[in-house]
């Protein structure tokens, strides 16, 4: 099983979200192309209701600790409740072009 897949099998049972989406955003950056080392999540869930941005983003976090120790450089978070998600049109900000390395635009 790939990165990406863990990712999602583990949000998927911490958050049992509304929407998810798990993007690997490692061939945006200066990396090797199989490093599977850089994410976007975006994660709509009820479990997010009443907490902070900070809180949400530790639920992520706790639930992709080996993940997190073991491979993952960069994680991009997008935590929303469904009527945050809703409001929003069910859009997500998509990440900008990584300008470090040899990747610069």
């Amino acid at each position: 099983m790939n990165r990406k897949d863990i990712i999602e099998q583990k949000l998927q049972a911490a958050l049992l979200p509304l929407h998810l989406e798990i993007t690997d955003e490692t061939h945006m950056h200066s990396v090797p192309e199989d490093a599977q080392s850089h994410y976007r999540v975006v994660a709509v869930s009820e479990a997010f209701e009443g907490k902070s941005l900070v809180q949400r983003h530790r639920l992520i976090n706790k639930a992709l600790e080996e993940e997190l120790a073991g491979g993952i450089h960069a994680l991009a978070l997008h935590t929303m409740t469904p009527g945050e998600w809703f409001d929003k049109g069910g859009k997500a900000p998509e990440s900008p072009p990584c300008l470090g390395g040899g990747k610069q635009a």
